[in-house]
């Protein structure tokens, strides 16, 4: 069949193609038993009524920091006296955007789009939890969003000072952070860091026979029998632990396992493998580019534009476009860097001390076709 006519409709590689989905939660999640004990050791007070410990999650992308949210919360909204709401900070990343979502967690529909204040937005939520003796644990998933709006001591400063406006409210707080130069607590201004003294737990990449350990479970359950084989297998394990990112690795699959079929074939083999590869190796650059503001994709392509060149020469032409100032142009160009899109150095220029000058941190090419 291999190379031949392609599969008719029903048939297919998968045994259940989900099990690939970015969401996904494993049922045994593998590798991670320190960093759940951490985290239930912070939430496990909510179960019996009192207010849990704060919690400081940390590590690099795809190392199963969210999975681990995840899984615990469902185990806690098993209970009825903890509503336990996960925020994802790269889509809700202002404090009143953040209690629009709990205020959803809480009461199961959306507060009013608009002409709600978020003073009434957080009367709401904080005299629901205090008459129903609910306890609220709050992730903010991907909290480096909102140090770069500059919302998070806002938005933290609120949930932990929820008891003294509210007595009886008892708020629990695990933030999650995949940039690593962000030292979250010290970021935080003086009022929160005050109040805020978390429990940390860190989340390693995950070496390569971890990584081919948890590929192997996920085949299991996501292909057929047989489907793959060791040598594809151990190809796609190299290719995720190169970049570190398990996600990497399982996206890496399921566009394999789509390959064979267009192939008209039973089997992924290590060339269904290396072809998804082009694709799987910018799920980063893909998924970051498609969070940015049109500001900022503005950037992005002038940048693209001007790969390498000084930072004057970028801003000239950024502001040409767009119109927009030096203030703000230095803003974007911080939060871009932050967020991986771009890398800048410093050079010394004759007679003009040091310059700095800008560059994409991907192929320039592979960015504007995302773009």
């Amino acid at each position: 069949m291999d190379g031949g006519e392609p599969l008719s409709w029903d048939e297919s590689v998968f045994r259940d193609e989900s099990v690939f989905e970015a969401d996904y939660v494993p049922e045994t999640f593998r590798h991670r038993d320190e960093q759940l004990r951490g985290l239930q050791y912070a939430l496990r007070p909510a179960v019996r009524g009192s207010r849990p410990l704060n919690a400081m999650v940390r590590g690099p992308p795809g190392t199963g920091k969210t999975t681990a949210v995840q899984k615990l919360f469902s185990e806690l909204d098993g209970h009825s006296d903890v509503r336990a709401v996960r925020v994802n900070c790269q889509v809700d990343s202002t404090r009143y955007a953040v209690f629009s979502r709990i205020f959803e967690g809480i009461f199961e529909y959306e507060p009013p789009a608009s002409g709600i204040s978020f003073k009434s937005l957080f009367e709401q939520v904080a005299d629901h939890l205090v008459a129903e003796e609910e306890v609220l644990v709050v992730c903010l998933d991907d909290v480096n969003y909102l140090f770069y709006e500059d919302e998070a001591s806002d938005a933290l400063y609120s949930l932990l000072r929820a008891h003294e406006t509210h007595s009886g409210a008892k708020v629990g707080v695990v933030l999650v952070s995949s940039d690593l130069d962000l030292d979250a607590v010290e970021a935080l201004d003086g009022r929160v860091q005050s109040v805020f003294r978390p429990e940390e737990v860190y989340f390693p990449a995950y070496d390569a026979p971890e990584i081919v350990d948890i590929l192997e479970e996920r085949v299991e359950r996501g292909f057929r029998r047989d489907v793959l084989g060791p040598t594809a297998l151990d190809r796609v394990a190299e290719l995720a632990a190169e970049t570190g990112d398990l996600r990497v690795g399982i996206d890496l699959l399921r566009r394999a396992g789509l390959n064979a079929e267009l192939r008209g074939s039973t089997t992924v083999e290590t060339e269904d493998v290396e072809d998804a590869y082009e694709k799987s190796k910018h799920v980063h650059l893909s998924r970051r580019l498609g969070e940015l503001s049109a500001s900022e994709r503005a950037l992005v392509r002038t940048i693209a534009a001007h790969d390498g060149e000084r930072a004057g020469a970028v801003y000239e032409a950024f502001h040409e476009d767009t119109d927009l100032g030096y203030t703000r142009y230095s803003e974007l160009v911080n939060k871009l860097e932050r967020v991986g899109l771009i890398e800048t150095a410093y050079t010394a220029v004759e007679g003009r001390g040091r310059s700095r000058e800008l560059a994409l941190a991907y192929d320039a090419d592979a960015v504007l076709d995302r773009l």
